[in-house]
């Protein structure tokens, strides 16, 4: 018996990065006569609108009380760096262009895998490391002008 294909990590990563590469579109469009930061402010308040009514339409919400606290610490840290990184990614958006930023941006695959060894303790193969080589390779290449 087959999986179904939205069972599967593969599916939704690529998903994420049709959806991080249509925001890059929209956003270098968006943010063409408004400040950067207020661009990310309103992003940021779709976000939480479109997640609360997905998590009540499928009944996921879950009671505060359940969630323990270094699980609140650590999404409190992921949400400051996603912040950041949005705070940062619109700004480069606004004076730059969305096919040299997000290539750049996306060297974010490169820090993860890196991140992931040292604090995660997760190990990479050879092939990996050619991977994380390549990537860093290409986004420079078609970050530059």
């Amino acid at each position: 018996m087959s999986t179904p294909i939205f069972a599967t990590w593969q599916s939704w990563a690529l998903l994420s990065a049709l959806f991080a590469a249509l925001t890059a579109i929209f956003a270098k469009v968006g943010v063409e006569d408004i400040h950067p930061d207020y661009a990310t402010l309103f992003r940021t308040l779709v976000v939480i609108i479109a997640l609360s009514g997905i998590l009540i339409a499928t009944r996921q919400v879950q009671p505060l009380a359940e969630i323990s606290r270094r699980t609140w610490i650590f999404l409190t840290l992921s949400g400051l760096a996603t912040g950041a990184s949005w705070v940062c990614y619109f700004r480069a958006l606004k004076i730059g262009n969305a096919s040299q930023v997000a290539p750049i941006d996306k060297l974010s695959v490169v820090l993860v895998a890196l991140l992931s060894v040292f604090f995660l303790g997760e190990r990479l193969s050879a092939g990996n490391w050619l991977g994380v080589a390549l990537i860093t390779l290409g986004a420079v290449l078609v970050g530059l002008r």
